[in-house]
This record gives structure tokens, sequence and C-alpha cells, in this order.
């Protein structure tokens, strides 16, 4: 995949798929799956720029897992592959493990 790097208070997420079966075991068809709301970041922007001339740290790092809005970002093809880039704002939570 081409490397991308964001501008910005950006992110670079590859989304990760729903589940295919529930957890009793039932298999859940392409038309009934929800669109994923968890991703993996691959890329992060150097962070806003401040009035002072600074920059805003991010509070995301390459490989974290986390949550986003349903309809937050765009989706883009790169190398036949989709990813979405949204800003930090819209990323709602980190998937601790």
């Amino acid at each position: 995949m081409a490397k991308i790097r964001p501008l910005e208070d950006r992110v670079v997420i590859q989304q990760i798929e729903a589940e295919e079966k529930t957890s009793g075991g039932i298999f859940i068809p392409d038309t009934a799956k929800e669109k994923p709301q968890r991703g993996k970041v691959l890329s992060v922007g150097p962070g806003k720029l401040l009035d002072s001339g600074e920059r805003s740290p991010i509070g995301v790092v390459e490989g974290d897992e986390v949550l986003f809005g349903k309809y937050a970002g765009t989706e883009i093809k790169v190398d036949g592959e989709e990813i979405k880039i949204l800003r930090e704002s819209d990323i709602l939570a980190k998937i601790l493990k």
C-alpha cells in the first residue's frame, strides 16, 4: 500500500471489518452487516497549527485501534484497499488491550 501522510490533525484509518457471525454462532449476511466503526491507525498528521505557531499533539499513534463515528471521515481507495481519512476529533475512543 502507498504511504499516505495526512495533514494537520487528520488520521488515516484502516477499517476493521464487522464480525461474520454472532457470539451465538449465527452467520450474518453481507447485506445485514453494519458499516465498520472500528479501525487501526495507519498514519497520523503533525497536529493542528495553533495561533502560537506550535502544533497541538495528537492523542493517537500508528498501530492504535480506535472507534469512530458511523459517518465520520472520507473513504478513499489506495492500491485497491479502502481506507478512511478523518479528523482526530471524529475519533470517539481508543481501544485498550
